[in-house]
């Protein structure tokens, strides 16, 4: 059976932005990218290279969102957010999100959550890339915040 995996804006745009989108083929075959988080990025303009990615990206796959529970909207998160956990509660998938709010409703929802740094962390674990240090550094040149403290306590868990 092959895996889905629903994402929200600002891991697409540093995982596209920074060349490293292929690691998303780790945890899934298919990416949903709910309307709300296609739309926003698509409004960055048709050269931007995030926006180029779900035209052009077979497994990223552009899904409508029927409603958003009131479980999610109660906590009045950005259009992306309260779309990516509505598909992940409607159908039961692992959300990819990086923001701090998002997070925390998804675990109130009990829906599994992993960030952009997740994603390469497990990338590193599981042998996709060799190092995690230098694709780190290339999403921080794209754009992601990580205070130094985060990012050794990250790259320590995966022996760097």
């Amino acid at each position: 059976m092959a895996k889905t995996v629903i994402i929200n804006a600002s891991p697409l745009i540093f995982l596209s932005r920074s060349g490293h989108l292929s690691l998303l083929k780790t945890f899934a075959d298919e990416v949903w990218v709910p309307e709300p988080v296609a739309t926003e990025i698509q409004q960055r303009g048709p050269d931007d290279i995030s926006a180029q990615a779900i035209r052009n990206t077979d497994w990223l796959v552009v899904k409508p969102v029927s409603a958003i529970p009131i479980a999610v909207a109660e906590w009045r998160l950005g259009a992306g957010e309260s779309a990516v956990l509505a598909l992940a509660t409607e159908y039961g998938l692992e959300a990819i999100i990086d923001d701090l709010a998002g997070r925390k409703c998804a675990a109130s929802l009990d829906v599994f959550v992993r960030g952009t740094l997740g994603i390469v962390l497990v990338a590193k674990q599981r042998g996709t890339i060799e190092l995690a240090r230098p694709v780190i550094e290339d999403m921080i040149t794209a754009g992601l915040y990580l205070s130094r403290k985060v990012l050794d306590r990250a790259l320590q868990r995966v022996g760097e």
